[in-house]
C-alpha cells in the first residue's frame, strides 16, 4: 500500500514550488583523508548500505491540479546511478573551490520524476582527500536525520539496519496530533502565538532579507568545542547562546561595515529547536520554533551573548516554544492538499519579518569512517528560502563546531560572515580568562576586559 505525503512535508513541497529560484534540498558533506576509491566500488558501497531506507528507492506521485494527497511508491526505473554522480573541484583544491561546488550542488533542484536525493563524490581536493556531499529533500528528511544518515553510509554502520532515516517507510503509522485541553497551556500558547505573528508581520529593518537569485554561495567555519565549553562554564550559558551571540557579532560587524546602524530588530531570527515528550513523538514533529530579536545593536561581545541567553530564556517562558511546537502540529491537522496551498501562498509573500534562520543540527557522536577513509570535516548545509538570503546550521564532530552558512549569490556575504563569527568566538574565549565579574542594575552578571 502506498504512503501519503504527511502535510507538513506538502508544505516543503509547497515553498518550493512558491519560487523557481528555491530548492528546499538539504545538505550533510563529509570531507575524507585519503586517496579515493574507484567510482565504481564507491557507488557498490554506497548502494550496499543505503539499502535500508525504503523512502531512497521511492518516488512521490502527485495527482492533476495537486487534488488529492501526493503519494510515495516504489520507482520501477529506479537506478542508483542517477543519484550519485561525481565531480572534482578546480585547481588548488582548497575550501574556497570546495564551497564553490557546494554551492552550485546545492542550487540544483532535485529531478521530482525521481527519489529526491543525490550523493555526490567529489574529487581534486588537496592533501589527497575527497568528500561526499548528501543531498536530501526536506520532504523526505530534516537536518538531523541527514547528518544522522553519513553515519549510516561510514564504515562504522548500524549494522545490518543501515541507513534509517526518520522518515523512512518503516516508522510507524502516522497519528494526527491530539489537541490539548489544558487552559494554562492555551494561555501560554496564545502568548506565544501572538508574539510569533507580531514578529512575522513586522518589517526588520535588514538588508539579509529579500528576493533570492537561483544562485548559492557557501562558506562554513570551525571552531574548536572545548572553546566553546570553557566560554560556557566561564559565563553560565548553552553552546546555542555562545554561536548565536558570535553570529550576532558577526552580522552586525557586517551591516556596520556597509553604512547601516544595526536596529534591535535587525536580526529577527528564526532558531528551529527539538521538541522532546511522547506528544511530540505520536505527532512525528520534533520541531518547534521560536522567534526572537538577536541583541546585534549590543556592541559589548560579553553584553551580548548574556543578551542573547536572556532573550532565548524569554521566547521559550514567553510560550514561543510551545506555541511553535503547537503551530507545527496543527499543520499536521490540514489536509494535505491544503497544507501545500497554503504553503505556496506563504512563500510567495514578500515577508520582511525574518531576516535568517539558525538551526543546531545533531552530528556523529564518534568519529567516522568511509572505505577506510578518516572523515576528518562534516559540514552542514541548510536551504534558503522565502525572503531569507542567508541560512545557518551548527554541527558538532569530532571535537569541533562545524557552521554552514548558504547565501543567495548576490549577497556576497558567506565567508565574511563565517570569518567574523571565528573571530567573535575568539574574542569570547579570550574575555573568558580574563574575567571580572560585576553586577549591573538589572542584576546579570557582566564581565569587564583587562
Amino acid at each position: 500500500m502506498a504512503e501519503h505525503l504527511t502535510p507538513l512535508d506538502a508544505g516543503f513541497l509547497g515553498v518550493e514550488d512558491s519560487d523557481h529560484n528555491v530548492s528546499m534540498a538539504i545538505g550533510t558533506l563529509a570531507v575524507l583523508d585519503g586517496p579515493m576509491p574507484d567510482h565504481d566500488a564507491i557507488q557498490a558501497t554506497l548502494a550496499d548500505r543505503l539499502r535500508g531506507c525504503p523512502r531512497f528507492g521511492q518516488r512521490l506521485v502527485r495527482h492533476a491540479l495537486g487534488l488529492g494527497t501526493p503519494e510515495w511508491v516504489d520507482d520501477p526505473h529506479f537506478d542508483i546511478a542517477h543519484h550519485i554522480g561525481r565531480i572534482a573541484v578546480p585547481a588548488p583544491g582548497g575550501d574556497a573551490e570546495l564551497h564553490g561546488v557546494i554551492a552550485d550542488v546545492m542550487s540544483w533542484r532535485l529531478d521530482r520524476r525521481r527519489p529526491l536525493w543525490e550523493i555526490w563524490v567529489i574529487g581534486g581536493l588537496a592533501d589527497d582527500r575527497w568528500a561526499l556531499l548528501m543531498k536530501v529533500h526536506q520532504c523526505i528528511a530534516d537536518a538531523g536525520a541527514t547528518a544522522h544518515m553519513l553515519t549510516g553510509l561510514s564504515d562504522n554502520g548500524f549494522g545490518d539496519a543501515a541507513v534509517a532515516a526518520p522518515r523512512d517507510a518503516a516508522r510507524p503509522p502516522h497519528h494526527r496530533p491530539v489537541p490539548d485541553l489544558n487552559p494554562l497551556h492555551w494561555i501560554d500558547n496564545l502568548r506565544g502565538v501572538v508574539e510569533l505573528a507580531t514578529g512575522l508581520l513586522q518589517p526588520a529593518e535588514s538588508p539579509l532579507n529579500g528576493p533570492i537569485t537561483s544562485r548559492r554561495r557557501y562558506s562554513a567555519a570551525r571552531v574548536a568545542l572545548a572553546d566553546v565549553e570553557q566560554i560556557c562554564r566561564a559565563f553560565d550559558v548553552t553552546v546555542n547562546d555562545v554561536v548565536l551571540a558570535a553570529l550576532t557579532e558577526s552580522y552586525r560587524d557586517f551591516m556596520i561595515r556597509r553604512g547601516q546602524v544595526p536596529q534591535p530588530d535587525s536580526l529577527r531570527t528564526l532558531v528551529p529547536v527539538a521538541t522532546a515528550g511522547e506528544e511530540a513523538r505520536q505527532a512525528q514533529n520534533r520541531v518547534s520554533l521560536l522567534l526572537p530579536n538577536l541583541p546585534i545593536e549590543e556592541s559589548h561581545p560579553v553584553r551580548r551573548l548574556l543578551a542573547v541567553r536572556s532573550r532565548l530564556a524569554h521566547a521559550k517562558a514567553g510560550g514561543q516554544h510551545h506555541a511553535g511546537h503547537a503551530v507545527m502540529s496543527a499543520a499536521g491537522l490540514l489536509p494535505v492538499t491544503w497544507s501545500g496551498w497554503a504553503a505556496q501562498l506563504l512563500g510567495r509573500l514578500h515577508q520582511r519579518g525574518v531576516v535568517t534562520v539558525a538551526t543546531t543540527v545533531p552530528g556523529p557522536a564518534v568519529p567516522l569512517q568511509i572505505m577506510g577513509c578518516d572523515v576528518v570535516q562534516v559540514l552542514p548545509v541548510p536551504p534558503i528560502a522565502m525572503q531569507l538570503r542567508t541560512g545557518v546550521a551548527i554541527l558538532g564532530y569530532a571535537g569541533n563546531l562545524f557552521v554552514g552558512m548558504l547565501a543567495d549569490f548576490d549577497l556576497a556575504a558567506a565567508d565574511e560572515l563565517t570569518r567574523g563569527l571565528e573571530t567573535a568566538v575568539g574574542r569570547l574565549v579570550a574575555r573568558s580568562k580574563r574575567r571580572r565579574p560585576l553586577r549591573d542594575w538589572h542584576g546579570l552578571g557582566l564581565v569587564h576586559s583587562a
